[in-house]
């Protein structure tokens, strides 16, 4: 056999560069890379706007963020990261969601993504009054502040560019019916449930289309959870708190109506804008929270109560310093009655990212 027959180490290592750096051109064609991650909502999805007002829902203290990096309170309703930071490192847009009302942003980190989320907010006027928080037409006056915070350091269009190629998480709802519809009169005096429900989802419609308005394209709106299951709806509706802890499927047949609804109007708002470049989908939490608590294909220890105090009730500061805790959180669904456990945010993460790759590659 001759010589030339054989390659030398050197044109074996250019030909291996070579044939990569081909490759992560195409992955990088196939995988445009997203500006940014910007986030709206609850406290599903809020990293700690409200540590920055004037109210008592916050989470900013131990335990909360027992298993953050650093062991940190950031603000975060659970014991490490919400599903938005993982999708934002999935990305490759940063680690973690920083909100957006820290006065120690930089501008770079405006760049790359924030979250306007604020806990206990709601589409109903109502709900985040309930609670002093953030209401959703607020957190999108400070995304229209936001850009005009990049406008004056990118220019009109680069950062129109920075917004039509940002991913948007838009996650609220629960505080509407948990916190609002089913605990207090006011709403039950004026509407019938089907009737609440049509006004909570024209309201979250009505908001879409504000972030389509002002130029976000790629968007994925989570749905409802089987609301019947959360730890502290089973304490407030259950004939028998203590004893009887399993799901209440009158509230979480709530939660599937209204997703049903929910995705026929982002299926009708996607199909109007698919020739502008629209990604509208629905990201389904539903599915998640019940694969992990009815169909326990997860294998969690608990999955009735929180791991913070007794778990049936405690939630911000009634989940404090002084609030006995689990010792193991992956083992548990739920970190207070309300909000679940990082291991559970990474489980919905992992089961949505399909759908984030056919948002951001649109």
């Amino acid at each position: 056999m001759s010589f030339s027959h054989f390659i030398s180490p050197f044109k074996l290592t250019f030909f291996i560069l070579h044939v990569t750096f081909i490759s992560n051109a195409i992955a990088h064609t196939q995988n445009p890379k997203v500006s940014a991650v910007l986030v709206f909502g609850d406290s599903t999805s809020d990293p700690g706007n409200n540590n920055f007002i004037l109210t008592p829902f916050k989470g900013n203290f131990p335990p909360y963020g027992r298993d953050f990096p650093n062991k940190k309170p950031t603000g975060r309703f659970t014991n490490g990261m919400l599903a938005s930071d993982m999708i934002a490192r999935y990305l490759g847009v940063k680690d973690n969601v920083p909100p957006y009302l820290d006065p120690s942003l930089t501008v770079h980190d405006l760049m790359t993504g924030v979250s306007f989320a604020s806990a206990g907010s709601g589409f109903d006027p109502l709900t985040p009054t309930i609670s002093n928080v953030i209401p959703l037409p607020r957190q999108l006056e400070y995304f229209r502040e936001y850009k005009t915070r990049l406008v004056a350091k990118l220019g009109e269009r680069k950062t129109m560019e920075l917004v039509n190629n940002a991913l948007y998480i838009v996650s609220a709802g629960t505080n509407d019916f948990v916190v609002n519809y089913f605990t207090l009169p006011i709403r039950r005096h004026k509407y019938t449930l089907p009737g609440y429900m049509d006004f909570v989802m024209n309201n979250e419609m009505d908001f879409i289309q504000d972030l389509w308005n002002e130029g976000a394209r790629k968007m994925g709106v989570v749905g409802l959870p089987p609301m019947g299951c959360l730890p502290i709806v089973i304490t407030l509706f259950s004939d028998d708190a203590l004893f009887d802890r399993g799901c209440i499927d009158f509230y979480s047949s709530v939660g599937r109506a209204y997703n049903s609804m929910l995705q026929t109007r982002l299926n009708l708002m996607q199909v109007s804008h698919v020739q502008d470049g629209a990604r509208i989908t629905y990201l389904d939490a539903y599915s998640t929270l019940y694969d992990v608590i009815v169909a326990h294909k997860y294998g969690f220890k608990e999955v009735k109560r929180g791991c913070c105090g007794t778990g049936l009730l405690e939630t911000t500061v009634l989940c404090n310093p002084k609030s006995a805790t689990c010792p193991d959180a992956s083992k548990y669904v739920f970190w207070d009655s309300i909000h679940p456990t990082e291991t559970v945010y990474r489980i919905f993460f992992e089961s949505t990212r399909s759908t984030i790759d056919y948002i951001v590659k649109g």
